[in-house]
């Protein structure tokens, strides 16, 4: 899944320093144990996994998991400044087995910030923003996987109609991947730039406030890093590693993942619920997990000081005893 601690998608905003949304909420909903075992799923460049360490005695501890390499380094900068931590690279969905190879028989409590965080966004050279032109790469992991501008080269019009559609939301779906042929039938499209303009003249109907290409680019993005489907597996994965006590915490960024997270921690809450017409009392139902609070957003001071925070929702659940 993405790794990072911003909103998925870009308004033609200028660069922003690197800031950590909802930092505080998250944290203070996250630890419920100073002595337990946390992972941050989606590392980023750490600024929940500092916040998280101050917060834990000297035996509690941490795992940081990361796709990227870039947000490898930075972890393994902390890892060496703080004997309480550790790094897994790799997917969050891998935090099961990730958490056990540090010898840990449960968790106390996990940290999932989705979306791209704003070194990705802001690296010319990572292709995931159309604001600053740069190769079509748009992979967490440059190492793996097939880019966004393989997938474009070779996805059908009515494959690529689908994406835009299910991943981004676009209304003009098949008329940009009719576009997205017709262009690369031409040439190569092998730069933001180029994906852009593509974008954006086939666009008939410009959202105020959003640049056009907005939608289409955030589509590509899930689909390369196969966001939603490490989000719906590492969702499992984490109901299973809780400790009873232990708190699951997400950070979305735009509403296909709220759906799925809010989706998810709603049918874990209603337990084994009887099929319809059996007589059963609601007490006798037998119940796992509770969602703790309502979904929290950014107060407007955080969404002044950081436009990017401005789609957070922050849902948490907790595994009962």
């Amino acid at each position: 899944m993405a790794t990072g601690e911003f909103e998925s998608v870009e308004d033609g905003s200028s660069s922003v320093a690197h800031q950590t949304v909802l930092l505080g909420e998250a944290v203070t909903a996250l630890v419920t144990d100073d002595s337990g075992f946390y992972i941050d799923g989606t590392f980023g460049r750490g600024g929940h996994s500092r916040k998280i360490l101050d917060r834990l005695t000297a035996e509690g501890r941490l795992l940081g998991v990361d796709k990227d390499p870039e947000a490898i380094l930075s972890a393994n900068e902390l890892k060496n400044e703080d004997s309480r931590f550790s790094i897994y690279h790799g997917s969050f969905k891998e935090l099961d087995s990730a958490a056990k190879e540090q010898g840990w028989n449960g968790v106390t409590g996990i940290l999932l910030d989705l979306g791209v965080s704003s070194p990705q966004l802001d690296d010319a050279s990572r292709g995931f923003s159309f604001l600053n032109d740069g190769p079509l790469d748009m992979r967490m992991n440059p190492e793996k996987g097939m880019s966004a501008e393989q997938w474009i080269a070779c996805a059908d019009q009515k494959e690529i109609a689908t994406v835009l559609k299910e991943y981004g939301e676009e209304r003009f779906a098949k008329r940009i991947a009719g576009a997205i042929v017709e262009a690369r039938e031409k040439g190569v499209i092998d730069t933001t730039a180029k994906l852009q303009k593509i974008v954006a003249d086939a666009n008939p109907a410009w959202e105020k406030g959003k640049n056009p290409a907005t939608r289409a680019f955030q589509a590509i993005r899930i689909k390369v890093n196969d966001e939603l489907t490490d989000l719906e597996e590492v969702l499992d994965a984490a109901a299973e590693s809780l400790k009873p006590g232990g708190r699951l915490v997400v950070i979305s960024f735009h509403s296909l993942e709220d759906r799925m997270v809010k989706r998810f921690m709603r049918n874990k809450v209603k337990g084994n619920e009887p099929p319809a017409g059996v007589p059963i009392r609601d007490d006798q139902i037998e119940r796992h997990f509770a969602l703790v609070g309502k979904a929290i957003k950014p107060s407007k001071q955080e969404i002044e000081h950081n436009v990017r925070s401005r789609s957070a929702v922050m849902r948490v659940m907790e595994k009962l005893g």
